[in-house]
């Protein structure tokens, strides 16, 4: 049984096993990371999904297992994605007689059922009626604030019932508690996130051993998975966070980002476990009938490192060959292929014995590999603990400074003195993990920074930064992007850096962890590159002879006559660099991609291309390649019309069928009325007179009656 969590999968298993009389371990067993509790008794193991895909790797056969359930599926998280694509090859190829079982209360089960071709059960359960209260508009700056208010208004109008409330994250459940402390006496308030210890986490889902009322402050982890004993009254805040992968910087980043009506539902349903309930939602009615109507997969805008080596591991090297429910996207995929060669992962395509190692380790493949080159050199004490630290959240102040030296020296210390701490107790608690898997001790001795910098570099290498000339703490990274530190920060004089983690907004990022490097460690990583490209403001080519750490020039010597025949090619690699503002995608060309785009997310079974701009940059010489031969200055590229070579990409069929399902006009009463798509297939938008409007006399809808539109 697969759950999304871990405090989920550790919950449900406790709650089978109590239902039984056992203890965990005996007919009811769980497997999360770097714990497992089963016996040769277990029948039932309920997992973290990520298990679940190292589970297939080891025994493609699935021997022993009569079932595999995929709980709450519909939060999509790219784990539960690629262990259902593997579950069905095995089905189909080996075991037959292997059953899958989708679960959850808020699933669009008829896209699932013609995938599997499956029958649906419905069970309504008990869930009790919830009252509805929208309290007005969302102000994200406010979020904090508002929620205080609305929880103080729900506490002294309803006097029984524990109240949930939903926020973003951490740094918002803090400034929220520490505000109802301050107003509130006698209610029990508990903060529930991921990053909580385990003993904190259960007792904000348990009742209060004193009977007090309780306020629990949680992120989307109490959105599933957990019945929280005492709930009446749920307070929405209507945001989450969500980890979104730039395939452009080769960077993710959390993002802050509005709810769906699917994650709505879900949130105000627990205040219906029980009995009948309320849920008051920060926002108003007419922004919740604009709200998407389902989350998007973690697969659409993730990182697919581990998804590419997984793939390969299989000796899968097409990856439309099997099952997806959301097909992942190419610009991503490429990325992350990319991004695997870099590390000796893979080659042509293909999975290393190098590449083989690093899928053996429970870990991103950037960490995997820095553990297996420190392998090689004898310092697994140094990479685990820098292991840790980079999958934790970082355990010092931001006043600290960026060296992440100075967390490993944190880390030591707390080992060497027993300290105390939570963040750095969790951090060691996975390092003594790693250093149990490599059968090694701890060293709490001094700490070489530039020794942590040649292990930094190993798990990214593009992430290598120089410093600019004259431009104090800024840092040129080797995959070309901009990030700074401040001026004051102790590592802002030091001219070479790897950066461990930063913004990628636009411009110049902001760096938060980094490690100082030794210029003469780099030597390894030197590149001696003839390299032909195309200059974008002229439309010269150039060509030179440099020696490169990936985009950052150490000499560089003008070579003579570049070849004609690389002008293409260098044209194609500009425009994935800088086809955005190279290429005219005008307002036509953007209503079409998100036409096309639209029905891709509403029939995602029937091949529908990838036509989002960052896709159409990484595939360019796919499809645009004939179009360069006469392109000489960046003005022929303005000139190409590329409305009428991407319309020409589809075959006959789906252009008739876009022009029925997705119309760029409607005739409204004898009107010829524009469509204006929105992204992530929300209903399209029409703007109208209102004197027209009245005249309307019932909802018009696209996409055969099952997308309503919406009027301005």
């Amino acid at each position: 049984m697969l759950e999304p969590r871990r405090l989920a999968a550790k919950s449900i298993a406790a709650r089978m096993a109590s239902f039984l009389g056992e203890e965990i371990g005996e007919t009811v067993g769980f497997r999360i990371r770097f714990e497992t509790r089963v016996s040769a008794k277990t029948r039932i193991e309920v997992l973290t999904e990520g298990i679940m895909t190292r589970m297939i790797h080891s025994d493609k056969a699935l021997e022993g297992v009569g079932l595999v359930i995929f709980d709450e599926f519909h939060e999509r998280s790219i784990h539960a994605d690629v262990a259902m694509a593997l579950c069905r090859e095995t089905q189909q190829i080996l075991r037959p007689d292997l059953r899958l079982l989708i679960m959850s209360a808020t699933l669009d089960t008829q896209l699932l059922a013609r995938l599997l071709n499956a029958p649906v059960s419905i069970s309504k359960g008990r869930q009790h009626p919830v009252e509805i209260i929208y309290t007005g508009q969302q102000d994200v700056l406010m979020l904090a604030e508002m929620t205080v208010s609305t929880t103080l208004e729900a506490v002294h109008s309803h006097k029984e019932g524990d109240i949930l409330v939903f926020l973003p994250g951490e740094s918002e459940i803090k400034k929220c508690e520490e505000l109802l402390r301050k107003k509130l006496r006698n209610c029990s308030i508990h903060p529930l996130y991921g990053q909580l210890s385990w003993g904190k986490q259960h007792a904000a889902i348990m009742p209060h051993k004193q009977g007090k009322r309780k306020i629990i402050l949680a992120t989307s982890i109490a959105e599933t998975s957990l019945t929280i004993e005492g709930v009446k009254i749920v307070i929405d805040t209507g945001f989450g966070r969500t980890m979104r992968f730039d395939p452009n910087t080769g960077l993710s980043r959390l993002e802050t980002v509005q709810i769906s009506k699917d994650s709505a539902d879900q949130r105000a349903g627990r205040a219906g476990r029980l009995e009948p309930g309320i849920c008051y939602r920060l926002w108003t009615e007419a922004n919740h009938s604009r709200l998407a109507e389902y989350r998007t997969p973690e697969i659409l805008e993730a990182d697919l490192s581990s998804l590419v080596l997984d793939m390969a591991q299989w000796d899968i090297m097409d990856m439309e060959q099997l099952t997806w429910l959301s097909p992942p996207p190419q610009a991503a995929l490429m990325q992350a292929t990319e991004t695997l060669h870099q590390l000796n992962a893979l080659e042509n395509g293909r999975i290393t014995a190098h590449g083989k190692k690093i899928h053996s380790l429970p870990c991103h493949p950037r960490i995997a590999h820095m553990l297996v080159m420190a392998e090689e050199s004898g310092k697994l004490d140094l990479a685990t603990d820098l292991a840790s630290l980079l999958e934790e959240r970082d355990p010092m102040p931001r006043e600290t400074g960026i060296n992440i030296n100075l967390r490993i020296e944190a880390l030591r210390r707390y080992r060497k003195e027993n300290g105390q701490g939570k963040r750095l107790g969790q951090i060691e608690k996975v390092a003594q993990s790693y250093r149990k898997l490599f059968n090694i001790e701890a060293d709490n001795g001094a700490v070489d920074h530039y020794e942590s910098g040649v292990f930094l570099a190993h798990a990214y290498p593009e992430r290598i930064a120089c410093a600019r000339p004259g431009n104090n703490a800024q840092y040129q990274l080797a995959n070309g992007k901009y990030a700074s530190a401040s001026h004051k920060d102790d590592l802002a004089h030091e001219l070479w850096l790897v950066i461990a983690h930063l913004n990628a907004r636009e411009g110049i990022g902001k760096i938060f962890l980094a490690s100082p490097l030794n210029p003469k460690d780099l030597a390894p990583m030197v590149k001696n590159r003839k390299v032909i490209s195309w200059d974008t403001e002229d439309g010269e080519l150039l060509a030179s002879q440099d020696l490169r750490i990936g985009n950052i020039v150490l000499q560089s010597k003008p070579l003579p006559e570049p070849d004609e025949e690389q002008r293409i090619p260098a044209i194609s690699e500009a425009i994935k660099r800088e086809g955005d503002r190279l290429l005219n995608f005008n307002e036509e060309v953007k209503q079409w991609q998100l036409r096309i785009l639209s029905l891709r997310k509403w029939y995602p079974l029937e091949g529908w291309p990838d036509v989002s701009t960052q896709a159409l940059l990484m595939t360019n010489r796919e499809w645009l390649y004939e179009y360069l031969k006469e392109v000489k200055t960046p003005e022929d590229l303005k000139k190409i019309d590329l409305l009428e070579i991407l319309k020409n990409r589809l075959d006959s069929e789906k252009k008739d069928k876009a022009a029925i399902l997705a119309p760029a006009y409607l005739n409204i009463n004898n009107l010829k009325m524009k469509l204006e798509y929105r992204p992530n297939g929300m209903p399209p938008v029409v703007k109208i007179k209102e004197k027209e409007g009245r005249a309307l006399t019932k909802p018009l809808t696209i996409n055969e009656g099952k997308i309503e539109i919406c009027f301005e």
